[in-house]
């Protein structure tokens, strides 16, 4: 199993330390191959696209529009 985080070095220009995720490009249960775009999360006014570290059965932990913060898992990858 391999995680899926919220890169801990994404800054934002303004005060807040957290991010949205803005939303996900495959659903839950699919098949994701190592580094495919996953998910869309937006620090400040940054989008920034989350790839997946491994080939796998994608799980998400955390829902679209979802508060997160840097170096959260927001998903699993199952191998």
């Amino acid at each position: 199993m391999a995680d899926i985080h919220v890169a801990e070095d994404r800054r934002s220009a303004g005060m807040l330390p957290e991010g949205i995720l803005e939303r996900w490009f495959v659903a839950d249960g699919v098949f994701v191959r190592a580094g495919e775009a996953v998910a869309a999360v937006r620090i400040g006014e940054a989008l920034h696209d989350i790839v997946s570290p491994a080939s796998g059965r994608l799980e998400v932990l955390a829902a679209a529009n979802a508060i997160v913060d840097r170096g959260c898992i927001i998903a699993e990858v199952h191998l």
